[in-house]
């Protein structure tokens, strides 16, 4: 899952190019082979960047949205990357690659529409981006045990790097599953129990809510889910945080996910009657 770096949306673009798409070799994410093909691109997107850097940012207007009602945290689950790819006649590997790109399209809009928290479901990370230039805080969660040592060392550094940005998160689920969310939460909850931390009847949502991975967002339990590709399942993504977040399930593929199919979420998200369990 992801949320963007920078106040500046080429400085949130360069950071998603150094993201690679993961593939599913096990019940969770693996880790690829980096793609040598995307360094080209990388230099150039960076170049091209900084050329740009100056002429501020561009301000979306849409009238059929009131941005007092855009949903504060947007969650996305990135699917069909490699169906598109199969149909467009190319390689997984580019499937994912323009799954990226559209994540940095649609990451950049969702802030300039004034979304605070962007995650994505899922990505994994092979490579960083350095530029500490930026005021879009980062976070990564997940199991983390299966990580390589010289990620995590990449994943502490960035995100100690841009932990003091507060109106723009992205939040990348690697190697997440809602159910290990909750067994982490619970297991934490019996040490602190055993060391007569808290009693039985301290228990509660909110210290429940505290004790699970998303505790590092401001908003961590989405109001809108996209799922692409016409999959109507949350497939173990955030199994507690979505229990009054609003659905979006789109037909078409993650790679064409395009700004008109956002606005269209975001305009039935803005339709709705949210009713946190209450019955009418």
């Amino acid at each position: 899952m992801l949320s963007l770096l920078s106040s500046d949306s080429s400085l949130l673009s360069l950071l998603f190019l150094f993201l690679i798409p993961c593939l599913f070799i096990t019940s969770y994410i693996g880790f690829p082979v980096f793609l040598l093909k995307l360094i080209g691109l990388i230099k150039i997107k960076a170049a091209r960047d900084n050329e740009k850097r100056d002429e501020g940012t561009y301000v979306v207007r849409e009238d059929g949205l009131q941005r007092e009602l855009m949903p504060r945290h947007v969650a996305f689950i990135l699917d069909g990357n490699r169906r598109w790819a199969k149909r467009a006649g190319l390689t997984t590997s580019q499937g994912h690659e323009a799954g990226a790109k559209r994540l940095i399209d649609i990451a950049d809009l969702c802030f300039e529409l004034g979304v605070h928290t962007v995650s994505a479901f899922a990505f994994s990370t092979e490579n960083w981006g350095r530029d500490k230039v930026s005021e879009v805080r980062v976070s990564v969660i997940g199991n983390k045990t299966k990580i390589p040592e010289s990620l995590l060392k990449e994943i502490h550094e960035i995100e100690e790097a841009t932990k003091g940005y507060k109106n723009k998160h992205l939040i990348m689920a690697v190697d997440y599953s809602g159910k290990f969310d909750i067994m982490h939460a619970c297991k934490s909850l019996v040490k602190k129990s055993e060391k007569g931390l808290i009693r039985e009847e301290d228990v509660d949502e909110a210290l429940i809510e505290r004790e699970l991975l998303t505790n590092c967002s401001d908003f961590p339990s989405p109001d809108l889910m996209i799922r692409t590709s016409g999959e109507q399942r949350i497939s173990n993504f955030f199994l507690w945080q979505l229990a009054y977040t609003e659905l979006f399930y789109s037909p078409v593929l993650w790679p064409d996910f395009d700004k008109d199919k956002l606005l269209e979420a975001l305009a039935s998200y803005q339709s709705r009657e949210r009713r946190f369990g209450c019955r009418v």
